[in-house]
């Protein structure tokens, strides 16, 4: 009987629990948790901050997910070594887990930037898991003042969770518009100007030099007061276990389209591996959760002696703040159509005959489309692109597209 290891227990743990068991049946699962918690849906932690979910209907699959599926969950626990000539991982609980397979799952953690005496602020927090916005809840009141530092997709949801509870926040960021990873200047402008009218301060351009108190000294020379921090600047993959190993990786760990290592019976998915982006040949990371599942699926089967590639991957965002929607999905680079109004914006890049990016704000209808388009590398005629770019129907398509289309989850 195969001994499968999982090494982490988020969206990518999930995909290969599943994947695992469509081959193997009676194999043992053992799944090391660093959190105290199942898998739950991380993008959800902002509305926990606004009382609009609660964290039993964060859950990602249902209260016997691993009991359904004969898996051993060591919660609380964190995975400190993999010897892989005795093929076991060694925890901080001193466990060895032996292993026969075994899948690195293991994400990703903030990264904070030096900033003098944070090591003195009092109340900061970071805003990744679930027991962040836990504890982030716990503290802020109504006259609380939030200081954000990050102005990206993690700190702008932060904050917009946070204003359900207090409307003193500000956030700051290096760059001069935020969103600065998926948005130009001019279309983040739209979102930053939306969020100015809910409430939302920003400092850009800027960031924090140091602290003296609750005074954050900024780079020009300004004082923001504030009473809770949160560090929302970035993340960073969790390779070093996989790295010490002896294991190939840069920026995140190496994987092939299988989810095959560079090293002997160790497959990795999620946000802690570097993948291809399909939209323009690159090789890179792509936190997202979609992405994580069907590389997780992916490893799973071929874990349990199946046989699946996970070959489309493309960098993909769904976000909304106040009511205002946005997403966005591939490059940003080739032949661009583009449609604008005062509160709404639709951009579409192409290369040739394919499709290869998008950005939606106000209006994210047809995104599906859209998105099925780039990951399958669909080629479209001029008359059809063109009924594309106005019209979008899935008349539009070929009956085999459409049924793809409709049977899957995009």
């Amino acid at each position: 009987m195969n001994r499968y290891v999982i090494i982490g227990n988020g969206t990518a743990a999930v995909g290969c629990i599943e994947g695992i068991r469509t081959i193997d049946k009676a194999g043992s699962i053992t799944v090391i948790s660093s959190e105290n918690r199942p898998a739950y849906c991380r993008p959800l932690i902002s509305y926990l901050l606004e009382d609009k979910t609660t964290e039993k209907k964060m859950s990602y699959r249902s209260d016997n997910f691993y009991s359904d599926n004969g898996c051993t969950v060591m919660y609380n626990t964190n995975a400190c070594e993999i010897d892989t000539d005795k093929k076991c991982v060694l925890t901080d609980t001193s466990s060895f887990v032996p292993y026969d397979k075994l899948c690195i799952a293991t994400g990703s953690s903030p990264f904070v930037p030096p900033m003098e005496n944070l090591d003195k602020v009092e109340k900061k927090f970071s805003f990744l898991t679930l027991d962040d916005a836990v504890e982030l809840k716990k503290t802020v009141t109504t006259n609380s003042k939030i200081l954000i530092v990050g102005a990206g997709l993690i700190g702008l949801k932060c904050a917009e969770g946070l204003h359900a509870i207090t409307k003193d926040i500000t956030v700051c960021d290096l760059s001069d518009h935020i969103l600065s990873s998926i948005l130009d200047f001019d279309d983040a402008m739209l979102v930053q100007k939306h969020l100015e009218r809910n409430g939302i301060k920003f400092s850009l351009h800027n960031s924090v030099s140091g602290f003296c108190g609750n005074t954050a000294v900024m780079q020009n020379g300004e004082e923001i007061e504030f009473d809770i921090l949160v560090t929302a600047v970035g993340v960073r993959a969790n390779i070093s276990l996989f790295k010490n190993a002896g294991g190939q990786c840069t920026r995140g760990i190496t994987v092939n389209e299988k989810a095959q290592t560079s090293l002997e019976d160790i497959y990795s998915a999620g946000d802690c591996t570097e993948t291809t982006d399909i939209s323009d040949g690159k090789t890179k990371i792509m936190a997202l959760m979609p992405n994580a599942y069907m590389q997780g699926y992916t490893a799973g089967v071929n874990m349990a002696g199946g046989s699946r590639v996970f070959d489309n991957a493309i960098p993909m965002n769904s976000i909304g703040f106040f009511g205002m929607h946005l997403m966005t999905a591939g490059q940003r680079n080739g032949e661009l159509s583009h449609t604008l109004s005062e509160n709404a914006v639709k951009r579409l890049y192409f290369d040739n005959e394919h499709l290869v990016g998008y950005v939606l704000i106000g209006d994210v209808k047809n995104a599906g489309i859209y998105t099925k388009l780039i990951r399958e590398r669909s080629p479209l005629d001029a008359d059809t692109k063109e009924k594309m770019i106005n019209t979008p129907t899935m008349e539009l398509y070929d009956a085999q597209f459409r049924r793809r289309t409709l049977e899957s989850v995009v």
